[in-house]
C-alpha cells in the first residue's frame, strides 16, 4: 500500500532545509564504513552522489551501462546552469529563482524542494570553480552568467555550449579519486533490470553483464537510481539513443510511485527531422535564444531568398505575444508558438521550421562576439545542415527533450520504497510541469552533491539497516524474473523489428500526447498503445542470444518498458483535464491559445501505483503553497 509522506519539514520556506538538516541523524565516520550505498548511473546526479558518499566513508558500487562512467548524457546538456549569485546585480536572489521555477513549472510543483534547489544553487558554482571547471569569465577575471528562458536576470553560468561536459568532467574526476582510493567501485557495461526488495525495503539490484550477458545480483543497504529521463518513449528525441526508462519503470513495478508522468517537454530550439531513417534529433541550445531573434515570414508560402524577406514582411512571433520576455519565453510557450505558426501556413522548409536569426547580434556586436559565445554550436550546426548560421538563419523546430515527471520522492529523495532514493531527472520533485532552461543540471548536482548525502545518511542513522546476502531468495527470485524476461523476448521469433515497435509507439506519442492533447485523441492513444503492446509481445523478432553481446535483446526490454510507460503517459493526460506548463489540453485554452490551469481541483502531484499492464492506482500528493500566492502564468 503506497503511502505518500511528503516529509516535508515545517518551519518558514527559507529556513526547512537548514533546520531538516540540524535535525537529520548523523552515522558517525567509523561506522560509514559498515554502510555500503548502490548507486546506478554516473551522470551529474549519479557521479556527483557516488563522488560525494564515497568522500564520506561509504562504501559504495556505482553502475552504468556505458564503457566509461564519463559517456552518461549528462555530457550533453549545452548552455549552462543556473544559480542566484547576482553577480550581474540585476536583481536577483534566492527566492527570485526559486518564485521563477515555480511559475515556469506552472505552479504543479513541491514548494519547498523547489526551494532548496535555489538555496542550494550557489553551492554548486562553487564546488565546480574549485573542481576546475572552466565557466566562462568577464575581462575583469569574475564568472560570466547570460540569460536563459523564464527569467528577466542573468543567471545563467556556462562554457561556452559544452556546459554540461565541463560539469560532468569535474564530477568524473571527483569520482575516479574515490575509485582510486578504494571508496567506489566501479561496474561499468551493466545494465540494471529489477530493483530487490527484502521485507518492503531496498536492499540491492539485478544487473546484466552486457558483455558476457551474465544476471548478477548486488547488495547494499540502499539503492539510489540516477538514471535520467525518459524522452526516448517518443522514439525521436534530442536523447541519447541509449537514454532508457527501465531502471526506474522497474523500480515502478517494484513498488515506486511513478509521478506526473505525462510531464514531457517539447525544447523549441532543435534541429527539425530531415528523413524518415533518422534516428535522434539535435539540440541547439536555448542560450541561442539570448542573441537570435525567432520569427516566421508573414505570408503564406513565401518564396522570396530568406535575406531578401524585408522586416515589415517578418513575424517574430515571441516577441509580439510575449513582448516583456520575448524570445526568452519558457520552453512551452515557446515551442507551442512555433507549432500555431507552422500550422497557420508560415513555418519553412516545407512547413517543419521557423528562423532563428542572428542578423540583428552581428550588426550590434560583431561576428567575433558572436563567435566567442556561441562558435562550437554554430559549427555543429554547419556541421550537419551545410549551411552557415553567420551568412543565414538557423532553422529549428520543437523536439522531445526533457521529462519532468518520474519516480516519486519524498523531501528526502526518497521513494515509496524505503531505502529507494531517486536523484536527478529520474524523479519529479523540483520543476512542476515545464523545466526552465539551465535548471536540469542544477538539479542533477544539487540532489548528487548535497541533498543525496544528507538523506542517505540520515536513513542510515534512523533506520540501520542490515545488508543482506545475495544468495537469498528475493535475489533468486529477481534473477530468475530477469532470465525468464530474456528468454519470452528471444522465443517470440515474429517479424517485425523492435524499432519497428518503437517508431509506432512514438509516432503515436508525439501526435496525441506530443504538445498538445485532447479527451478523443488520448482516449483513442491508450486503446492503440495497448494492442501495440500486444503486438510487440507476438510479432517482434530479437535475434541472437542472452548469453553475449546482444545489443538487440537490450533495446527489446527497454521498448517493452517505454510500450507500458507510454500508456501511463496517455492515462496521466486523460486524468488531468486541465492545462498547464507543458501538458497543453486543447478544451482549456484562452481565445490567445494561452493554457487555462484548474487549481480547485488539479493541484496535486499524480503518483500511480503499478498494478498491472494497463492498469494503474492513482494517488495524489495535493501540493501547498505557503510563501508564493496562485497566479495565472504570464509572460507578456
Amino acid at each position: 500500500m503506497i503511502n505518500l509522506d511528503s516529509k516535508v519539514p515545517e518551519g518558514n520556506l527559507s529556513e526547512k532545509w537548514t533546520n531538516h538538516k540540524f535535525n537529520m541523524k548523523l552515522v558517525n565516520p567509523a561506522n560509514k564504513r559498515k554502510f555500503d550505498v548502490i548507486v546506478v548511473g554516473t551522470g551529474l546526479a549519479g557521479a556527483g552522489a557516488a563522488a560525494t558518499l564515497g568522500e564520506l566513508g561509504y562504501k559504495v558500487k556505482a553502475f552504468t551501462y556505458h564503457d566509461s562512467s564519463r559517456r552518461a548524457h549528462s555530457i550533453a546538456a549545452q548552455g549552462g546552469i543556473n544559480a542566484a549569485k547576482d553577480y550581474q546585480n540585476d536583481g536577483d536572489s534566492v527566492y527570485r529563482l526559486f518564485y521563477d521555477t515555480i511559475k515556469g513549472g506552472d505552479f504543479r510543483s513541491r514548494e519547498a524542494n523547489t526551494h532548496r534547489l535555489a538555496e542550494v544553487s550557489n553551492n554548486i558554482i562553487d564546488q565546480c570553480v574549485a573542481q576546475g571547471v572552466p565557466f566562462a569569465r568577464e575581462y575583469g577575471g569574475t564568472l560570466a552568467n547570460r540569460s536563459f528562458g523564464g527569467a528577466q536576470v542573468s543567471r545563467t553560468f556556462y562554457a561556452r555550449g559544452e556546459t554540461g561536459q565541463q560539469l560532468l568532467l569535474g564530477a568524473y574526476s571527483s569520482l575516479n579519486r574515490q575509485i582510486k582510493l578504494g571508496s567506489v567501485e566501479m561496474y561499468h557495461r551493466r545494465e540494471m533490470l529489477d530493483v530487490v526488495v527484502v521485507d518492503g525495503k531496498a536492499k540491492g539490484i539485478t544487473v546484466r553483464n552486457l558483455i558476457t550477458g551474465e544476471v548478477e545480483s548486488h547488495s547494499a543497504q540502499a539503492v539510489v537510481i540516477a538514471t535520467g529521463g525518459y524522452s526516448n518513449v517518443f522514439f525521436l528525441s534530442t536523447s541519447a539513443m541509449m537514454s532508457n526508462a527501465t531502471a526506474a519503470w522497474r523500480a515502478h513495478k517494484r513498488g515506486a510511485a511513478f509521478a506526473n508522468p505525462c510531464y514531457t517537454q517539447i525544447h523549441p530550439t532543435c534541429l527539425p527531422q530531415h528523413g524518415e531513417g533518422q534516428s535522434k534529433l539535435v539540440l541547439m541550445s536555448e542560450s541561442l535564444r539570448n542573441d537570435g531573434r525567432i520569427w516566421v515570414p508573414n505570408i503564406v508560402g513565401e518564396k522570396r531568398d530568406v535575406n531578401a524577406i524585408p522586416e515589415e514582411d517578418r513575424d517574430y512571433y515571441l516577441e509580439r505575444r510575449y513582448p516583456s520576455f520575448g524570445n526568452l519565453a519558457p520552453r512551452d510557450i515557446s515551442s507551442r508558438s512555433a507549432k500555431y505558426a507552422c500550422d497557420e501556413g508560415k513555418g519553412v522548409n516545407g512547413g517543419r521550421s521557423v528562423y532563428l536569426d542572428f542578423a540583428d547580434a552581428i550588426k550590434r556586436i560583431g561576428e567575433p562576439a558572436v563567435r566567442e559565445k556561441y562558435g562550437n554550436l554554430f559549427e555543429m550546426y554547419e556541421n550537419i545542415t551545410a549551411e552557415n548560421p553567420y551568412k543565414v538563419p538557423m532553422q529549428i523546430y520543437p523536439a522531445p527533450h526533457y521529462t519532468m515527471g518520474g519516480l516519486w520522492v519524498d523531501y528526502n529523495l526518497q521513494s515509496t520504497i524505503p531505502g529507494l532514493f531517486v536523484g536527478g531527472e529520474a524523479n519529479f520533485s523540483d520543476h512542476g510541469a515545464n523545466r526552465l532552461g539551465a535548471s536540469a543540471l542544477m538539479q542533477g548536482l544539487a540532489d548528487g552533491y548535497f541533498v543525496l548525502p544528507y538523506s542517505i545518511g540520515n536513513y542510515f542513522g534512523s533506520e540501520k539497516p542490515e545488508k543482506v546476502d545475495v544468495k537469498g531468495a528475493e535475489f533468486k527470485a529477481a534473477e530468475d524474473s530477469v532470465n525468464a524476461s530474456s528468454n519470452k523476448l528471444l522465443s517470440i521469433n515474429g517479424k517485425q523489428t523492435v524499432d519497428d515497435i518503437h517508431r509506432k509507439l512514438g509516432d503515436l506519442l508525439i501526435d496525441k500526447v506530443g504538445m498538445s492533447r485532447d479527451e478523443k485523441g488520448l482516449k483513442e492513444v491508450i486503446t492503440k498503445i495497448s494492442n501495440l503492446r500486444e503486438e510487440f509481445w507476438t510479432d517482434v523478432k530479437v535475434v541472437g542470444k542472452s548469453e553475449d553481446i546482444n545489443m538487440n535483446l537490450e533495446r527489446a526490454g527497454r521498448v517493452a518498458d517505454f510500450l507500458e510507460l507510454g500508456e501511463l503517459m496517455a492515462v496521466d493526460a486523460l486524468d488531468r483535464d486541465e492545462s498547464c506548463g507543458a501538458h497543453f489540453r486543447e478544451e482549456h485554452q484562452t481565445d490567445e491559445g494561452e493554457a487555462i490551469r484548474n487549481d480547485e481541483e488539479y493541484a496535486y502531484v499524480s503518483a500511480w501505483e503499478f498494478e498491472e499492464p494497463g492498469k494503474w492506482k492513482l494517488h495524489k500528493e495535493n501540493l501547498e503553497f505557503e510563501s508564493v500566492k496562485l497566479a495565472t502564468r504570464s509572460y507578456k
